[in-house]
């Protein structure tokens, strides 16, 4: 870009049968850099912004085959009830009803994918030792289930622990966490669609 502008500075100056002085060039050239390292930026922040609407397409994308899985693995009638139990802790969150939903689905449906989404809300909703209990299976048992937003519950379940311990000043015990995230998920989002790397990268600075 910067070899373009000045061949344009070049020919105004061949042109104008060298009539600017030296000074005024360099300052030419100034202005004109400047205004490409402008551009450049702009250009540069624009896909960066592209390149994370491709990386949450593609973990929707990922999300919407692990779903898909599990017509190999239950009837129609049986996914029915189990996004009818789920459904019950969207509508009632952290009521004891919405628990109970969620715990039944978890013990009669455990390979489902919901599943790992249940273990993942059930790890939120609760406290101290059983929200650690809850997280550690989502993470053992279920991590390559997802959220039809695109959330992989390995990924997410690893940052909710993580930033419990963090709380909790067990550094050593998150930052295993959140490497993991890194190097097993790096293209895992959150539910607003950030990356949780950024999400890291912030919350270790």
């Amino acid at each position: 870009m910067k070899a373009v502008v000045l061949a344009a500075v070049f020919v105004s100056v061949f042109s104008s049968g060298f009539a600017q002085t030296v000074g005024e060039l360099k300052q030419r050239i100034e202005k004109l850099e400047a205004r490409v390292a402008k551009l450049e930026g702009g250009s540069s922040a624009q896909e960066v912004k592209a390149s994370k609407e491709q990386i949450v397409e593609g973990e929707r994308a990922k999300a919407k085959a692990r779903m898909k899985k599990d017509l190999e693995v239950y009837s129609s009638d049986d996914l029915g009830k189990i996004e009818k139990l789920y459904q019950v802790a969207n509508k009632e969150w952290r009521s004891e009803e919405g628990k109970n939903s969620l715990k039944e689905l978890v013990a009669k449906y455990d390979k489902a994918n919901r599943t790992g989404c249940a273990l993942l809300y059930l790890g939120q909703m609760t406290k101290g030792d059983e929200q650690i209990d809850y997280l550690t299976k989502a993470i053992e048992g279920c991590s390559e289930c997802c959220y039809g937003d695109g959330v992989q519950v390995g990924a997410y379940a690893r940052f909710y622990l993580a930033y419990r311990y963090k709380q909790e000043g067990k550094t050593d015990k998150a930052r295993e966490l959140f490497d993991q995230i890194k190097a097993q998920y790096p293209n895992a989002i959150d539910h607003r669609g950030g990356l949780l790397a950024d999400a890291i990268e912030k919350e270790n600075k």
